[in-house]
């Protein structure tokens, strides 16, 4: 046995290197079933982030469907998602160089079946007689206006484009009925976000596929709708927070019914298009996945009953689950697991892994698990988090030293930490140091009530919980208390910019793509996001000084710590000029700042060397603010002020 090495936190050697993470990890994305075919879509960073189709046979074999440089993905409300679907083995596509919608045969060249244009395709489904695709397209030849999204449906015999409705501001979820003679999709209207609320539709379908007899099944302003789906024997089924709690439904003769009533999340935000917390195993089965008390479960669902019977897996993050004929079909990951695609056969319970998001084995000795945590914040209400405490079996640490801490502000902000295997967050605790990713007010998977925490309080509840939650483990001895750092992106950006303005705990922090001035993202930023700040701080222009009272941007002179501020060229949700204004802003005050811009990356990072790259500055930032060595930190970034 190999006696530790006593080395200070921060100093550690790890074998969880940027390259392994940025070269080895692949992300995992929309799980397509057909016949007895399972499809996937793996993001390549090693391919400039293309977006791969991938197939897996019965037999065992799997195959790239797309060929280079065929990328499957959309730009449909910027963030994408549901980019491809498959009918008889044929394989439909967004690619994203031009946003058209592609047939692949197998074996053939991708072929386009949508006309040249300023569109996005997203979220298609097919008829079960396989003539028409029904799918959301967003409209972006208006230059001077916002796009137009639409429910659209394709005639797949002859490429004709039909719109079916385009009435409201926002469409999703298209879904057609196993006769085929029935269409359901949900939409919503500004200035909800789908998690705020939605409305779940029903029409009959003509044989020319145009819609009739339009019906609104369930929703409104005040319910969230997710995940429309067709049961075999014809019955629409749903979930919905109409209790404060995302839970199952069907809707039966005019009736709404509950599946299941439980303080449990059924449901996902749909930020993305395409996701999938539910499947029909058989017309009496669905099996289903819900977060409760801070973890992913599976489990069946009779139909009959009504009894929720969790099946056993080793794995606390689900999602994109399918499921047929005695098997499901999902991503899945642990805190010992990266996401993988599983395949469970529902009757033995054997699980098949067909692909993971990381193939190298990694030591157990270098992984901290995460530790569930509640903490007080503010008006004695409690937060949540994981605590990953540092770990490396090769290495202890100097007798009465504490650990730094890395304090973690997820983005959305309505989103939620998960406990699956991220290299990321083991590249700190393998050097040494400590982190905690927070579940502030507003993030998914507590509730409409917690999630609606944030709502008027955007930049205040998020940031008092980062904030006492690393005062708590300071409070409690698990960290040293003058090596704070904070980093986010995206929302998490804005989080974290706002602790560091405007609260004296944080030693330094990053920025990722992160909103600085909130006037300037009101005025300029992509529809799908445009109203969502009346519902996290008031309207604009009504409550301009709120805007204006929340943003960094305004408050430089409040801000006495160093940060690094990362950005992608091409970003069209945070553009470029947010994280630019900021850095100019510290330079100029003289305070130890970084700045590092990657040329046609968007709004979050896809690239293996971007991500590389990133890491690295990251860490050499932060050894030269807090004053530790790390053993390996190769390319030194350039800091002003320092």
């Amino acid at each position: 046995m190999i006696e530790s090495q006593v080395a200070p936190y921060g100093s550690w050697k790890s074998p969880i290197s940027p390259d392994l993470i940025a070269s080895g990890t692949i992300k995992l994305e929309q799980v397509v079933l057909d016949g007895r075919d399972i499809y996937w879509i793996e993001m390549r960073p090693t391919e400039g982030g293309r977006h791969v189709i991938v197939k897996r046979s019965p037999n065992g074999t799997k195959i790239d469907v797309i060929p280079m440089p065929f990328n499957s993905r959309n730009r449909a409300h910027e963030y994408g998602g549901g980019s491809f679907t498959v009918f008889g083995e044929v394989v439909y596509f967004s690619n994203f160089a031009d946003q058209r919608l592609y047939r692949q045969d197998l074996g053939s060249k991708p072929q386009p079946i949508t006309p040249k244009g300023n569109f996005c395709y997203a979220d298609g489904t097919i008829d079960p007689s396989g003539r028409f695709m029904a799918c959301v397209r967003e409209d972006h030849s208006n230059a001077d206006g916002e796009p137009i999204n639409s429910l659209v449906c394709v005639n797949l015999l002859s490429n004709d484009v039909q719109v079916l409705a385009s009435e409201n501001d926002f469409y999703s979820s298209p879904r057609f009925s196993p006769d085929g003679k029935s269409l359901a999709w949900l939409s919503w209207n500004h200035p909800n976000m789908p998690w705020d609320g939605t409305q779940l539709w029903v029409g009959e379908l003509s044989s020319d596929g145009s819609l009739r007899n339009i019906k609104l099944v369930a929703g409104g302003v005040n319910e969230s709708i997710f995940q429309p789906e067709w049961s075999p024997d014809k019955i629409i089924h749903f979930v919905s927070d109409k209790t404060g709690w995302w839970n199952l439904y069907r809707g039966r003769d005019g009736d709404i019914e509950p599946l299941h009533e439980d303080e449990a999340e059924f449901g996902r935000p749909q930020w993305v298009f395409g996701l999938s917390t539910y499947a029909f195993e058989s017309k009496d089965r669905i099996i289903c996945t819900y977060f409760q008390r801070g973890l992913w479960k599976l489990a069946n669902l009779g139909l009959v009953n009504g009894e929720l019977e969790p099946l056993e897996i080793p794995y606390t993050e689900i999602s994109y689950l399918k499921a047929k004929d005695g098997y499901a079909v999902f991503v899945a990951g642990s805190p010992n697991e990266s996401p993988s695609i599983v395949k469970l056969d529902l009757s033995t319970g054997d699980i098949e892994v067909l692909c993971r998001s990381i193939e190298a084995a990694i030591d157990s000795n270098y992984l901290s698990a995460p530790q569930s945590l509640q903490f007080p914040s503010e008006k004695g209400q409690i937060a949540y988090a994981f605590f990953y405490p540092p770990r490396n079996g090769d290495y202890a640490s100097l007798s009465e030293e504490l650990p730094p801490l890395l304090v973690l502000s997820h983005g959305g902000p309505t989103a939620a930490a998960s406990t699956t295997l991220n290299l990321s967050i083991q590249y700190w605790t393998s050097r040494g140091i400590a982190v905690l990713d927070v579940n502030y007010g507003g993030s998914t998977g507590y509730g409409r009530k917690y999630r609606e925490r944030l709502n008027g309080q955007w930049g205040i509840v998020d940031v008092k919980d980062c904030v006492n939650g690393a005062l708590h483990l300071v409070e409690q001895g698990e960290v040293d208390g003058n090596r704070l750092i904070i980093r986010g992106g995206s929302a998490g950006g804005y989080t974290t910019l706002c602790a560091l303005t405007f609260h004296d705990v944080f030693n330094v922090g990053a920025s990722y793509y992160g909103i600085s001035d909130l006037e300037t993202l009101a005025k300029d930023t992509h529809k799908f996001e445009s109203r969502y700040f009346e519902q996290l701080i008031g309207p604009y222009p009504l409550r301009r000084d709120l805007y204006m009272e929340r943003s960094p941007i305004n408050f430089t002179d409040k801000l006495s710590c160093p940060v690094i501020f990362f950005q992608g060229s091409e970003d069209k949700v945070v553009p470029p000029d947010q994280a630019e204004k900021m850095y100019q802003a510290l330079r100029d005050k003289g305070l130890p700042v970084a700045y590092l811009a990657f040329p046609g990356e968007q709004h979050g990072f896809r690239r293996s060397k971007t991500v590389r790259r990133a890491l690295e500055a990251e860490l050499y930032f932060y050894s030269r603010v807090l004053g530790f060595e790390p053993s390996d930190v190769m390319d030194p970034v350039p800091i002003d002020n320092m």
